[in-house]
C-alpha cells in the first residue's frame, strides 16, 4: 500500500516546459515539476461535486518570478508576470489524465522560476504551483506550458 491507506487516491500535477525564442530556436526543458494540487485546488473539486464550482475553468496559465518553495497552502504565484493565458483543454496520454496547454510570450527580460493553473484570467482558485530552475527569457521569448493532472484510481 505504500505511505496512502488503502482506497485513497492523490492527485498529481507535471509541468512540462518548452520555449520559442524570438529567433525562432526552440528549446525543450522537459519535465520541469511534479507536485502536488493545492488545499484549495482540492477544495474547489469538492465544490465542484457539489455544483458550486466548475473544474473546466482550471485553464488560465500563469508565470511568474519567485522561486519560494511551493506548498499546499499557496492561493497565488509569489511573483506574476505577463498576463495569464487560456490553455487548450484535452485528456492526456489516458483517461485518468487531464491536460491543459497554453504560451505566454515575455514583454520584457524575465527570469521565470514558477508557473501556476488558476480557475481565472485574474484572481481565481490555485490548482497547482510549480516551483523550477530558472528560465531565463528575453523580449518576445514565449514559453509554452502543459499542464497535466493525473488522478489515479484504485487501491
Amino acid at each position: 500500500m505504500g505511505d496512502l491507506a488503502r482506497g485513497s487516491m492523490r492527485p498529481v500535477g507535471r509541468l512540462k516546459v518548452v520555449v520559442t525564442r524570438a529567433d525562432g530556436g526552440r528549446e525543450d526543458f522537459g519535465l520541469a515539476s511534479t507536485r502536488v494540487v493545492t488545499t484549495a485546488g482540492v477544495n474547489a473539486i469538492v465544490d465542484a461535486f457539489q455544483g458550486a464550482f466548475t473544474l473546466a475553468d482550471f485553464k488560465y496559465h500563469g508565470m511568474g518570478t519567485n522561486s519560494t518553495a511551493e506548498s499546499a497552502s499557496d492561493t497565488a504565484l509569489g511573483a506574476q508576470v505577463e498576463g495569464r493565458a487560456t490553455g487548450t483543454q484535452t485528456e492526456g496520454g489516458s483517461a485518468n489524465v487531464y491536460r491543459t496547454v497554453a504560451t505566454i510570450t515575455a514583454t520584457a527580460t524575465r527570469a521565470i522560476t514558477e508557473h501556476g493553473l488558476f480557475s481565472a484570467t485574474t484572481g481565481g482558485t490555485l490548482l497547482d504551483r510549480s516551483v523550477f530552475s530558472t528560465i531565463n527569457l528575453s523580449s518576445g521569448d514565449s514559453i509554452q506550458f502543459t499542464y497535466e493532472l493525473t488522478v489515479p484510481s484504485g487501491s
